[in-house]
């Protein structure tokens, strides 16, 4: 089996997870590691792959298939055009970039160059999220009235001895709430407008802490959304899931979608229906639909593959993030402008 050529640029947190994930695909070959700290060189000689400092370098080097951009937010732009311009397809994480602007001009150069941009909100890899947006979809709930959600926790200190992380690029709205977004859209609809409010002062870092977000989707879809990164609590996508090994697994669930049936919980996927007519003089019983979760990882490496050898069509394409990055920016605007931002 010919396997596809991967180079991945950015060897930190989240790129030492792509590369667990990739290290269990086997249509995946690791061909080279890119980051501007050495120390991760001693990462490349444990995957017997060269090590380079710029991704410019090592296109001139390397002949990858495909390239996952795992730098920091601020920093994704260069290497996606690199990678694109060379001829590769890319995966970049989350999000595509730091502005709409930036985005567009991946979009652009993605469609000069005849190359997929993926990008890694990794959670529309999951059976529980097909399962969801199924049932919606199909009308199980009723008529969607509206959706409820929290993403709510206290990072540990030791999270903030990167300055980096103090900055708004890297604050719970660009970093988290954006999954969340994704996620709705994803499963209810484009966002038509957006109101929020974003609050700081506890830990006293330049970035935002917590927000509360209200929100109309274009279907008329009411949502309402509770961020903070500053309360010790289960409700998070991380803590309801076990998802993440670093965050202790709580089976609670971050997410209620009402419709005029039904209600569903997730993710644990708990529907909430009445004996007899949909009104509050009958009782309601529970029905729990039980599945596994995979490893988003990996699931996302090997449609990466797959799309890159034109076996399946992107899950999610770079104008579909651009989408999910402008409803998260305009959390931003919506706050600093006191008004409501229409989308």
């Amino acid at each position: 089996m010919n396997k596809t050529r991967l180079a991945l640029i950015g060897g930190g947190r989240i790129g030492k997870i792509h590369l667990k994930a990739m290290s269990e695909v086997s249509e995946a070959e690791l061909v080279a590691i890119v980051d501007t700290n050495t120390e991760i060189e001693q990462l490349a000689k444990h995957f017997s792959v060269p090590f380079f400092q710029s991704s410019d370098k090592m296109l001139q080097t390397v002949t990858p298939d495909g390239v996952i951009v795992c730098t920091p937010t601020d920093i994704h732009f260069g290497p996606v055009a690199s990678a694109l311009k060379s001829g590769a397809h890319v995966l970049v994480e989350k999000p595509i970039t730091q502005s709409v602007e930036e985005a567009r001009k991946i979009i652009s150069l993605s469609e000069q160059t005849s190359r997929e941009v993926l990008v890694g909100h990794h959670r529309r890899h999951y059976g529980i999220l097909q399962k969801t947006r199924q049932l919606i979809h199909d009308g199980v709930l009723g008529q969607l009235v509206a959706v409820q959600g929290m993403w709510t926790t206290r990072k540990a200190d030791a999270y903030y001895e990167l300055e980096g992380r103090k900055k708004r690029s890297s604050g719970p709205v660009l970093i988290n709430l954006i999954h969340e977004i994704d996620i709705l859209r994803y499963l209810c609809g484009e966002v038509r407008s957006i109101f929020a409010k974003l609050s700081g002062g506890i830990r006293n870092h330049p970035k935002e802490e917590s927000a509360a977000v209200v929100m109309e989707l274009e279907n008329g879809v009411l949502g309402t959304f509770l961020l903070s990164d500053v309360t010790p609590s289960p409700w998070t996508w991380e803590h309801a899931t076990g998802e993440n090994d670093g965050f202790p697994k709580s089976a609670q669930n971050t997410f209620r979608f009402v419709g005029t049936e039904a209600c569903l919980e997730f993710p644990n996927l708990s529907i909430w229906k009445t004996q007899g007519e949909a009104d509050w003089h009958h009782p309601m019983l529970r029905e729990d639909y039980n599945i596994p979760l995979e490893n988003a990882y990996i699931l996302q490496c090997k449609h990466f593959c797959n799309v890159i050898n034109k076996k399946e069509k992107p899950r999610i394409t770079a104008q579909d993030a651009t989408r999910t990055l402008a409803a998260t920016l305009a959390v931003f605007e919506a706050s600093e402008s006191g008004k409501q931002v229409l989308l």
